[in-house]
């Protein structure tokens, strides 16, 4: 398994004010789905960061996305070392497979891959 990027999730009821800021940096949004907005760089798309107010369909908002090539396959792991699951594995309807699992430090991380 090997990872595609990682994106700080910032949760946020100043979205909007949060693209403008971080767009005086350069940052542009690739992502807006109301209750999410990702913002990457032109030149770095994989360097992004996300805005949260709320999780649409899990009971937290996650402080880490790391996106994997084979995201059953690190649920499978994660299962298996006996890793708290935060939030089960499952196809989310805006195209990504996901679970959520907290690291020893007590951050939830949201482990996706697109479908």
């Amino acid at each position: 398994m090997s990872v595609r990027r990682v994106v700080p999730n910032v949760r946020s009821q100043a979205v909007q004010e949060s693209r403008e800021f971080y767009g005086l940096l350069g940052f542009e949004e690739v992502m807006n789905h109301g209750w999410i907005m990702t913002l990457a760089s032109p030149s770095h798309p994989a360097a992004q960061i996300s805005f949260m107010a709320a999780d649409r369909t899990a009971p937290v908002v996650p402080d880490l996305s790391v996106e994997v090539d084979d995201v059953d396959a690190a649920y499978a792991v994660m299962r298996e070392r006996g890793a708290e699951i935060v939030h089960p594995l499952q196809d989310e309807e805006w195209g990504v497979r996901r679970f959520f699992v907290r690291d020893p430090s007590g951050r939830v991380i949201n482990v996706l891959g697109h479908r």
